[in-house]
């Protein structure tokens, strides 16, 4: 007796189905919408990067601005024993 093989749907290897996107849902309107709004967040997250660097900067010009002669002198690399 041979052994009988059957063909059955199940036992067949399924083709690999893509997995939906984000992107291939959407519309291409809502999509390009999406991206103008991703661009202006960026924008304004530089911007905002650029003002606290600046303002960082300001601050610590005004910091060095205000030293007294003894934090001036504290700092200096300079040893002054050498000069008496």
């Amino acid at each position: 007796m041979g052994k009988k093989t059957k063909n059955r749907k199940g036992n067949q290897p399924k083709k690999e189905e893509k997995a939906a996107t984000l992107g291939d849902l959407l519309n291409q309107d809502t999509m390009a919408q999406l991206k103008e709004v991703k661009e202006k967040f960026n924008a304004e997250k530089e911007l905002r990067e650029q003002q606290e660097k600046a303002k960082r900067a300001e601050e610590k010009r005004q910091k060095e601005k205000n030293k007294t002669f003894e934090e001036l002198l504290s700092e200096s690399e300079l040893d002054w024993k050498k000069y008496k």
